[in-house]
């Protein structure tokens, strides 16, 4: 394993050229496809500007792109707060719905999928429906789909990027609103392992100087 240091311009451009080129090697496969990329981490490492900062050189490269954030798929806040507002077992298991995640957005960008993806379904801020409207992703598109606690439960990514920070980076670069979300984390850590099997992983502990984790690389 080989840690190389990137600036952020430079993360940008190289995962740019790695998610066009899985675009493209998908569509070759089997006929047309569209590429469904998660950009996994904690709220601290901002795995949403990462996301967001992809579309455009996407666009660029001729690929079509939905930024879908994991955010705007949470569970009502009756469900969500269930066992109370900051519990984090229940922040890491159920926030998140993952079955409309996957009906509204994995699977109709999947192999033999409508293309037709939903941007948002939940409003959490107003708790209600956010009432968006659908989206035609064509043939050769990429879905980003960013957020906290992605991999590990059987989502449907064909691309996995993970961004990770040490359990001191963590502690030190979230703010005291999500302190009680740490446990949930610690167990993403030791039970999920994403950085284990993530397809990039990147080390965010200091968002100005990030790094790649090649595996396989001596160093």
């Amino acid at each position: 394993m080989r840690i190389r240091p990137i600036s952020p311009d430079l993360l940008v451009t190289e995962l740019t050229g790695r998610l066009a080129d899985a675009a493209a090697q998908a569509a070759t496969a089997a006929g047309p496809a569209r590429l469904r990329v998660a950009v996994d981490g904690a709220a601290a490492a901002d795995p949403d500007a990462l996301a967001a900062a992809l579309v455009d050189p996407l666009r660029a490269r001729g690929r079509p792109v939905l930024h879908v954030r994991a955010t705007d798929f949470l569970r009502s806040a009756s469900l969500r707060f269930e066992l109370g507002r900051t519990n984090p077992d229940s922040y890491y298991e159920s926030w998140v719905d993952e079955a409309g995640l996957r009906r509204e957005v994995l699977d109709p960008a999947g192999p033999g999928g409508s293309g037709r993806l939903l941007p948002s379904l939940w409003d959490a801020a107003a708790d209600r429906a956010s009432r968006a409207h659908y989206v035609d992703l064509p043939p050769g598109g990429v879905v980003l789909v960013s957020g906290a606690l992605l991999l590990g439960g059987g989502l449907p990514f064909d691309v996995t990027v993970h961004l990770e920070l040490s359990p001191a980076a963590l502690r030190r670069r979230t703010g005291p609103p999500l302190e009680w979300t740490l446990p949930a984390f610690d167990r993403y850590a030791e039970e999920v392992v994403p950085a284990s099997f993530a397809d990039v992983v990147v080390r965010a502990d200091d968002p100005r100087r990030p790094a790649l984790v090649e595996l396989g690389a001596e160093g």
